[in-house]
Order: C-alpha cells, then sequence, then structure tokens
C-alpha cells in the first residue's frame, strides 16, 4: 500500500511531466525541470521513477491501464466474447484512439525507450495480438505478424498520420490490414 504522501508526490511528478511534454520537446524535459515543476526534490523523482526512460514508462502505463482491463474483462468486441477478427479490429481502433488522445506521451516513451520490445506494456500487447492471430488464422506466424502489426504502430509515419488528424485514415488502414490477413 502507497504512503498518501507518494501517491500525492506520484501524481505530482507524472502530471508535471505530462505538462512539459505538452509545451517542449523530450530533450528539453529533464528530471531536474519535472521534479521542480512538481515541487519535488530531485532525488524524489530519481528515486520513484529511475531515470527518464522509467518517468515516460510510468506515463504511458498510466493511459494504458483502462485499455488493458478492457482487453482483460471489458465488454466485447474489445474483451472476450467476440470473435478473434472483431477483437483485434477493436484492439487496434483502441490504440489508435489511445495514441491520438497522448500522441506526445507516446511519442516521448518511443524517443526515451531504447528497448521497447521488452517493456511490459509491449510484451503484454504482443501475447494477446499474438493470441487473437492465432485463433483466428493458425496457419500463420502469429508472433511475427504480430510483431509487424504492432512494429507499424511505432514509427515516423503513424506519428505524422495522428499528428496531421488523419487518425480515421490510419484506423481504417489499420483494419483492412487485419481483415485481409485473417480472410
Amino acid at each position: 500500500m502507497e504512503r498518501a504522501d507518494a501517491a500525492r508526490n506520484r501524481r505530482a511528478i507524472l502530471r508535471a511531466a505530462e505538462e512539459l511534454l505538452a509545451s517542449h520537446d523530450l530533450a528539453e524535459v529533464s528530471m531536474d525541470r519535472v521534479a521542480a515543476a512538481a515541487g519535488v526534490g530531485k532525488g524524489t523523482v530519481f528515486h520513484r521513477f529511475g531515470n527518464r526512460e522509467g518517468l515516460m514508462r510510468a506515463l504511458v502505463e498510466s493511459r494504458v491501464e483502462e485499455l488493458s482491463e478492457a482487453v482483460a474483462a471489458g465488454p466485447p468486441p474489445l474483451g472476450p466474447g467476440a470473435p478473434p477478427s472483431e477483437r483485434l479490429a477493436a484492439f487496434f481502433d483502441a490504440l489508435v484512439e489511445l495514441a491520438t488522445r497522448n500522441v506526445k506521451v507516446m511519442a516521448a516513451f518511443e524517443q526515451a525507450s531504447p528497448d521497447r520490445l521488452s517493456s511490459p506494456i509491449y510484451v503484454s500487447w504482443h501475447a494477446h495480438v499474438s493470441g487473437l492471430i492465432a485463433s483466428a488464422a493458425p496457419s500463420l506466424d502469429a508472433d511475427l505478424v504480430a510483431h509487424l502489426l504492432l512494429g507499424s504502430l511505432h514509427s515516423d509515419l503513424m506519428l505524422r498520420f495522428l499528428r496531421t488528424g488523419e487518425t480515421v485514415r490510419l484506423r481504417e488502414g489499420l483494419r483492412s490490414m487485419v481483415a485481409t490477413l485473417l480472410r
């Protein structure tokens, strides 16, 4: 159980980091700057998050928590109970929506995380996507196809689509890829 002051500091640090990212490039968002904006000592930020990558990961994790809960136990088609192809399309729709609402945070996490393939978020998403692909199309290499689909979301092109407001096009393109793969 987290102490009340520690929870308050965590929320303040995450809020400060998000506010700084809204108006600055990641390179300008130092741990010192985050600590000052949050009204805590630099040691508190380092103790809590370890480094800037840890801080960016915590920001992203706070955003994906709701999506993870919906995937695990929410209503279909995102949650259990829908055919795998519908769940997969709903998952990618939800990812595009998440990225659209949090484009700066997601981009900062990408820049700060040299090995995102081993991050708990990616590992979880990959397991979900590859499981759905294996159920829907057993002849496919589900592990590889999941990496390819998720990898398409980690690109400068994706960021361009999000920043230029082409989320509908992006969502429809992903849905088309999923439908074609699972035929």
